[in-house]
């Protein structure tokens, strides 16, 4: 691991929310690729430390308005393209939403043309129990092998040269509603992949596979004794709502925790120092919460755990009880810093429920935790306890209809990925500004169908617009600036040493902005709305290339890519009735975009 000093040219002591001090003389991140191996991207991210920062500056301020397409390459497939490419070794490799192709670019040749396909035939009925569109978020690369997660929950290793299957893993049941989506992650030699499918019901868990045989090595519940969620004697939580003996059981009524939910369908970050994985589990099932009393453990919050045992180290829950399906599933941002004179290892999440947390990735302290957008479900966090308070008028009652409920169940912020940059300083967040109405009612479960309890209504929050790009300065624990979008912005953010920022709007813009500033710099339309994760890398020719995957979709994006009524407001679970007039905006696709300077 390789740690790179950023001067700052402030130092302060900042109070925060109960009396902690927390001070940044300087900000340092870990890179897991040292130098990005000369510009390449080797994982979702780009590196464990799950900056999606690229040390690349030949695109910069002073250029980026030249910025051309130069690449482009159709799918095949109209569905939401939520992933990242990677480039490793001179070829590009992009996955598609179901059916999951996987190809190959050469970009040693014009054109950059397809070196390889690879079709992994999943099951067609993985469909039909697809909660929010068909998507994938990406795929890992290690020692010659791609690896990927198809719909119908199988990870494959497929040969990075000659795209030939090296093997295959079933991991879930698409017959219970389980699917697969996240991008795997390769650490230690072991594939980590989770399962989606909160809204059927389905239990979650993290699993590990050994990279070279595809065997499954150890799998950790999100629900359920000890023994399944691996927890032993290690396991050492920094707040007391999180001791105690079989809390995955206790903490649920009767036999519920069979079908809890906590599914791990985000994002997973790597610390090798410490040796720890940190990743979140999503919301408790049903959404419903009367039907579940108490804090339903280990759902809505974020574990540290060994990746070479799968045992756990500490857990927190962002929130326990889990009210408004905000689930917990989001990126982690590590950084260093030093706190009250000391260097401490830090945690930097943008959270569902509202708040961005700080926390101390060693033992799982939240240092702080302030509103980005807001909030009406809750008035802070309690950093004694780790206690989020909620507000009682917002809690949802069976029979009635709770209104301005803010965020929305997608949350301020849903699975799309911010980024870090360790010039400035500053986390870029892509979020909604959305609030909405809800009523909730009993529902009962059965495998492979629907298991929600709640039928919302969302729309947008202040101001009118649905979406915002923000940049958040964690010295002041202060927005320094945002651009407000029209829709939601459901793309991942990337940020460069040429203090750019990229991010794509659900309209079709894929833009370029000021990391300073957020002042607007170079925009270009693409054929459908940007969902997916922006990339920089360096090519065989030396330069600097700029690449996006354009294809609506995804929870924001369904109305369009499911061809759904506009005129149904319950559409998406309520979604559509926020972004009713996408359609007019936008269409459906599938295409690869590459840009460069001229």
């Amino acid at each position: 691991m390789q740690f790179i000093k950023i001067a700052r040219a402030t130092m302060s002591w900042l109070p925060l929310i109960a009396g902690c001090w927390l001070s940044f003389p300087g900000l340092s991140f870990a890179n897991a690729f040292a130098g990005e191996k000369d510009g390449e991207w080797p994982m979702a991210a780009n590196n464990y430390a799950s900056t999606r920062y690229s040390a690349l500056s030949d695109i910069n301020t002073a250029n980026v308005h030249t910025l051309k397409p130069v690449v482009t390459f159709s799918t095949g497939v109209n569905r939401g393209h939520e992933a990242a490419p990677l480039v490793i070794n001179n070829t590009m490799y992009i996955v598609t939403p179901y059916p999951n192709y996987l190809y190959a670019l050469d970009l040693n040749k014009p054109g950059a043309p397809q070196k390889w396909k690879f079709d992994p035939q999943p099951q067609s009925a993985a469909q039909g129990v697809a909660c929010c569109d068909f998507v994938n978020r990406g795929t890992a690369y290690a020692e010659g092998r791609v690896f990927i997660n198809t719909l119908d929950n199988q990870t494959i290793a497929v040969d990075a040269e000659d795209g030939k299957e090296i093997w295959r893993t079933r991991m879930g049941d698409i017959k219970t509603g389980e699917t697969m989506t996240m991008a795997p992650l390769v650490v230690n030699g072991k594939v980590l992949v989770g399962n989606s499918g909160g809204e059927f019901g389905v239990r979650g868990w993290l699993a590990a596979l050994d990279a070279k045989s595809g065997k499954e090595l150890w799998r950790a519940w999100s629900t359920g004794p000890d023994k399944d969620v691996l927890i032993g004697s290690n396991f050492k939580p920094y707040y007391a709502s999180d001791r105690g003996k079989d809390l995955g059981l206790t903490t649920w009524p009767g036999l519920s925790w069979q079908n809890g939910g906590g599914n791990v369908w985000g994002w997973i970050s790597f610390d090798p120092a410490l040796n720890l994985i940190y990743y979140g589990t999503g919301n408790p099932g049903p959404w419903n919460p009367e039907q579940r009393p108490g804090d339903n453990k280990w759902t809505a919050g974020i574990f540290a755990r060994n990746p070479d045992t799968g045992e756990a180290r500490w857990f927190y829950q962002f929130s326990p009880h889990d009210l408004h399906d905000y689930d917990a599933i989001n990126e982690n941002i590590l950084i260093d810093a030093p706190v009250k004179g000391r260097e401490r290892k830090l945690l930097i999440r943008p959270e569902r429920n509202g708040y961005i947390y700080v926390l101390d990735r060693t033992t799982g302290q939240v240092l702080s935790a302030d509103p980005f957008v807001r909030v009406t479900t809750s008035a802070g966090v309690d950093l004694k306890s780790g206690r989020i308070r909620y507000n009682p008028a917002k809690e949802p009652r069976v029979g009635e209809t709770i209104r301005d409920i803010c965020p929305v169940s997608p949350g301020a912020k849903d699975w799309q990925p911010s980024s870090y940059s360790p010039r400035t300083g500053l986390i870029y967040i892509p979020h909604q500004n959305m609030c909405q109405d809800a009523q909730s009612y009993n529902v009962s479960y059965i495998a492979g169908t629907p298991y929600v309890g709640s039928d919302t209504r969302m729309y947008a929050g202040p101001g009118g617009n649905l979406g915002v790009m923000t940049a958040w300065d964690p010295l002041s624990r202060k927005k320094k600036w945002d651009v407000r979008e029209p829709f939601p912005v459901w793309s991942g953010t990337l940020a460069t040493a040429g203090d750019l920022v990229f991010y794509g709007t659900m309209e079709g813009w894929f833009k370029a902005v000021d990391a300073q500033t957020g002042k607007l710099l170079w925009q270009f339309k693409t054929g459908s709305g940007i969902v997916g994760q922006p990339i920089s890398y360096r090519g065989p020719d030396r330069r600097q290339y700029i690449a996006v995957l354009s294809g609506v979709g995804g929870w924001a994006g369904a109305l369009v890519s499911g061809e759904l009524d506009a005129r149904d407001a319950t559409a998406a679970k309520g979604f559509a009735n926020a972004v009713k007039t996408l359609p007019a905006h936008t269409t459906r696709g599938g295409m690869l975009y590459v840009f460069a300077l001229p």
